[in-house]
């Protein structure tokens, strides 16, 4: 048996702020990871290509530059070598028409282009962003914060002061709407609501469920604030910068450990189990899915009726599929603006981006998925070898029960099988080359994930989900993953409960990490 402070399951970037967070505080940390790498879904590898480095999973960190691990660390991070790049250039989005619009990390920048495209639109963009500045304190807090705790409160009622119960209603009532319902609001443009439509997906929502009103808003704001922020060199210098601060205040990290069970004494943790040690602990952090939690960690303990409710209503979303290509140039796209574009969405526009959550909920691939294309190297050279680049494509539209094709074109009984997901995968390369005639030239090679790879490398991915859970108004705030304790807690004192299946959701910004460090003295 070994002691330590504090014990950490799994290494994802909630599991590595809390770790860097205690180790500051002086706890003794020690992080447990199943798989044979540090990150969870940070990974930066040579996949395609020698020389080419891509981001396996996760490949852009807005979200935690704006949040408060990042805020608390920020020095700590620098001086262990961290180096973040950026682009004014976050987004952009590609129409079958060959039309094409971005979207600037420059309010005053973007007003003037959405009046060009369509007059109006740029003013009422304008609108649109004070209006949500009004009430960003409130809904950057609910995020950031524990949503019952004495300081959410107290924003709460100050908003509520400042505006009136009457208007705090109706803002409230406002952003439960869908995200389509605003962008039909404020734009008249299709090109401009179908730069921002894809963006919905990112929350785990379609652009036709409630509350993707807000969430898009919070993703359209950050987007312009913070732009699309990288590491240099990887996404795994972030982990590597973390871990450097665990290691420096003796915290200790132990690949290839994977945790069956956790120690629990008269309602208090003592520590875990794997399959030939226990580690004691004063405090175990557990990032995994709530079914992980209390139907195999915790499975010889008697739970609460309603929680055990909870953990079976719990759901999981759509699943995605990643395809990583090295490539000998960049792509060609028309509009130059692309080119320095962080991530580009090909769609037809916010119905195709519906019809396409449709069909993936009845397990259909869709006829026109939304192609996300990430350009790391547009502002990261150091990725590929001098005068090459990588390109990275994520399908967030990907059925986890797969039943069949909307086009009717490939064959999908036996379910995600390699012919199937090389058959998807030409799908959309063919769309691309219709907006960059060069892609099937320079294309050196190509690496595929299909949903079943993604949950094979992170048991936290269930059925391919990349954010560990639905992120419907039932599963966010005060019900991801249950209502029955407030904060990290769960029913076994000084066992937290952490990762992106707990508040405040999907999303790579190590929040619930650090939240849970805070209530650990």
């Amino acid at each position: 048996m070994k002691n330590f402070d504090t014990v950490i399951i799994g290494s994802g970037i909630n599991s590595l702020t809390a770790a860097a967070c205690l180790s500051k505080k002086g706890h003794k940390v020690l992080v447990l990871e199943k798989n044979d790498w540090i990150g969870g879904c940070i990974k930066t590898s040579e996949i395609t290509a020698p020389g080419f480095k891509t981001d396996v999973f996760s490949g852009w960190h807005p979200n935690f530059v704006t949040g408060p691990a990042y805020a608390e660390l920020k020095d700590d991070l620098e001086k262990s070598g961290l180096e973040y790049l950026n682009t004014d250039v976050p987004t952009g989005v590609i129409l079958p028409n060959q039309e094409s619009a971005v979207l600037y990390a420059d309010r005053q920048k973007n007003i003037h282009t959405f009046n060009q495209i369509a007059p109006g639109d740029g003013d009422r963009y304008r609108e649109l962003m004070e209006q949500f500045e009004e009430h960003a304190e409130l809904v950057f807090h609910l995020l950031s914060n524990e949503p019952v705790s004495w300081s959410s409160i107290r924003t709460l009622l100050k908003s509520v002061r400042k505006n009136g119960i009457q208007e705090f209603k109706r803002e409230v009532g406002t952003m439960l709407k869908p995200a389509a319902q605003l962008l039909d609001q404020y734009f008249k443009s299709n090109v401009i609501k179908s730069l921002l439509a894809p963006w919905i997906l990112h929350t785990g929502l379609g652009p036709n469920d409630a509350a993707g009103n807000i969430m898009l808003q919070v993703l359209i704001f950050s987007l312009e604030a913070a732009g699309m922020p990288i590491p240099k060199g990887g996404g795994d210098q972030l982990v590597k910068a973390l871990m450097t601060i665990v290691e420096r205040n003796g915290g200790e990290f132990i690949a290839n450990e994977n945790v069956h069970k956790i120690l629990v004494q008269n309602g208090r943790v003592q520590g875990v189990q794997t399959k030939n040690q226990e580690y004691l602990a004063n405090f175990v952090l557990a990032n995994v899915t709530p079914h992980h939690l209390y139907e195999k960690l915790l499975s010889e303990i008697s739970l609460p009726e309603s929680l055990q409710r909870d953990v079976k209503n719990y759901k999981y979303g759509n699943a995605s599929m990643q395809i990583h290509y090295a490539l000998d140039a960049p792509l060609n796209w028309d509009n130059p603006e692309l080119r320095r574009a962080a991530m580009i969405n090909i769609t037809s526009g916010v119905e195709a981006v519906s019809q396409s959550v449709n069909e993936v909920s009845n397990g259909l691939l869709p006829k026109e998925g939304t192609i996300a294309v990430g350009q790391h190297t547009a502002f990261d050279p150091s990725r590929a070898p001098e005068g090459k680049h990588t390109l990275w494509v994520q399908l967030l539209e990907m059925p986890r029960e797969l039943k069949g094709d909307a086009l009717g074109e490939i064959d999908t009984t036996n379910g995600y099988t390699q012919e199937v997901i090389e058959a998807y995968a030409e799908r959309i390369e063919n769309r691309i080359c219709k907006h960059a005639p060069n892609f099937r030239d320079i294309k050196l090679s190509r690496k595929i994930l299909s949903p079943l790879d993604l949950e094979s490398s992170n048991v936290n991915l269930v059925g391919g989900d990349p954010y560990s859970g639905v992120a419907s108004i039932d599963q966010l705030l005060l019900w991801r993953p249950t209502s029955k304790y407030k904060k990290h807690d769960t029913p076994v004192k000084n066992l937290f409960h952490i990762g992106a299946s707990t508040h405040p959701g999907p999303g790579l910004g190590g929040t619930s990490g650090y939240l849970a460090a805070q209530q650990i003295k």
